[in-house]
């Protein structure tokens, strides 16, 4: 393959990505929108946010082996134009129930794209030093692509209805879809034995009880349907692994996590995520109704974060050369943990000024732990499981993202209904409105009153303590970083150079 289709090659896959994170966060704007025109719950809208990634995380291995056996390009661009389909669907909701089933749809087709393009790219770029420099843009449009996603919201919701930060996946799918027919090749597992519909079961089996447990014990639901949920995600986990020891093509293989720097990248592609994706949801609530900003404000004043974690490839090659691998991602996972202990301290300020200077070390931090912990887990293994193992990494990624949401968005819910003080003069639906979430308050309270400011107050309590719980993952991801990763002793020299030349690669290759 010429030099020059390579680079078009990434730049559609790029594009792909970049596609669907800026999907999973590009509706956090239009929450207080569809608070509104929708009458959505807060439990409805953590669904909305929640049910794209989750569709996802509980897909990816099983369209990760799909791909490796029907073709990797063939899956990702029928994936494509599902995904087209599903985003129509979605934009004229008109319902909270008929957008959730909408974002499922999206999480499905969006589960067919993810693991593609890793993939492909091992594929398509077999000199390893190649290989680096592409995977480092790949990670820095994943990274950007959760920080663009409400910047690309607030535009839209500046001129159009809600609806339109979805509709616009529509042309822009249009043109990925004819764009990698032409220049995509086609790759696929020659090995790969029949598909194992029984695994595919066990892993969704495993992944979304488990999530619905935590989602419904965090909003004080201990009932008999969080411990059925929990029993048949504990059930299936085991069965699923089982399995997979004892299959001649399994699904994952597990015997890859013995390898200390895959299993160590693993937990940190989730931990990173969970931490990022979990804060970002509210955080465009908070720009807007504590804050007081337009929805394109919003948007621009998440910036810094979205240019800091693309902005991290220049610092790879020096990060490595310096510290080693374990080690620069335990000090960027550090970096990133300061900068939401200032944006939690910020958050209770006035100031805008204080709160885009902290989101500067957490787009840092978090943007390059995610691109080297991605290299991590896609170099260690052979060419024909790039699909497999690109999956493994892209289900923590979006586990990450789900259980973010589910687990801080409910501590967020918690804390301000903890904090609420209804005003007595509210009854029926409104009383229940501004008790339950910020959004709903906003359409029944006055903004210049003294109730409206304690909802806020209770609000950027909710976001502290869910800030807290983010450092403490961010720590905890640190020492794993530490104690599991190889450091200096097990560099390779030749993608040290590769990571210092993704950065000269930025501007004279296709990127996002």
């Amino acid at each position: 393959m010429s030099s020059a289709r390579k680079w078009a090659s990434l730049a559609v896959l790029v594009g792909a990505v970049l596609l669907l994170t800026i999907d999973s966060t590009v509706l956090y704007l239009a929450v207080p929108h569809l608070t509104q025109e929708l009458g959505a719950t807060s439990a409805q809208i953590l669904w909305i946010g929640d049910i794209y990634s989750l569709a996802i995380a509980g897909l990816l291995v099983t369209m990760g082996n799909l791909a490796d056996l029907i073709g990797r390009k063939r899956l990702l661009l029928m994936g494509a134009v599902a995904f087209a389909a599903a985003s129509a669907l979605a934009a004229f909701s008109v319902t909270p129930e008929m957008l959730i089933v909408a974002r499922l749809l999206l999480g499905i087709a969006g589960a067919t794209l993810m693991p593609s393009t890793l993939a492909l790219i091992r594929t398509v770029f077999e000199d390893p030093a190649e290989r680096s420099r592409a995977i480092a843009i790949w990670s820095a449009a994943a990274a950007g692509g959760l920080a663009l996603g409400p910047l690309v919201g607030g535009a839209l919701l500046a001129h159009f209805w809600w609806g339109s930060v979805l509709l616009i996946n529509v042309p822009v799918v249009a043109i990925l879809v004819v764009a990698g027919a032409i220049v995509l090749p086609e790759s696929k597992n020659p090995d790969r034995g029949r598909f194992d519909l029984l695994s595919s079961a066990l892993s969704m089996a495993a992944l979304v009880p488990l999530v619905f447990a935590i989602k419904k014990s965090l909003s004080g639901d201990l009932g008999l349907a969080v411990v059925v949920a929990l029993a048949i995600s504990v059930v299936a986990s085991v069965a699923f692994v089982r399995r997979q020891r004892r299959s001649p093509a399994p699904m994952i293989d597990v015997s890859l996590f013995r390898v200390p720097e895959f299993a160590g990248a693993v937990s940190l592609n989730f931990i990173t995520v969970f931490a990022f994706s979990g804060l970002l949801f509210f955080f465009s609530q908070y720009l807007q109704l504590v804050q007081g900003m337009t929805p394109l404000e919003a948007g621009l004043a998440q910036l810094p974060v979205s240019i800091a974690s693309m902005a991290v490839v220049a610092l790879v090659g020096w990060s490595l050369r310096r510290l080693g691998r374990g080690p620069a991602i335990g000090t960027a996972l550090l970096v990133a943990a300061a900068g939401l202990v200032g944006l939690g301290l910020a958050e209770s300020g006035d100031s805008y000024l204080w709160i885009g200077l902290a989101l500067v070390p957490v787009g840092l931090g978090i943007g390059l732990a995610e691109t080297l912990s991605v290299d991590a887990v896609v170099s260690a293994v052979p060419a024909p499981k790039a699909g497999a193992a690109a999956s493994v990494s892209e289900t923590a990624y979006e586990l990450g993202v789900a259980f973010g949401i589910a687990v801080l968005g409910s501590v967020v819910s918690a804390v301000y209904r903890a904090h609420m003080v209804v005003p007595a003069y509210l009854t029926g639906s409104d009383k229940a409105a501004a008790a339950d979430s910020l959004s709903g308050a906003a359409h029944v309270l006055d903004p210049a009153s003294e109730a409206w400011r304690h909802a806020q107050e209770a609000f950027v309590a909710g976001m502290q303590v869910a800030t807290i719980v983010a450092v403490m993952m961010l720590l905890g991801g640190a020492v794993v970083a530490w104690r599991i990763i190889p450091g200096r002793q097990r560099r390779d020299l030749t993608q040290e150079d590769a990571w210092d030349a993704s950065r000269d690669a930025l501007q004279v290759t296709p990127s996002a």
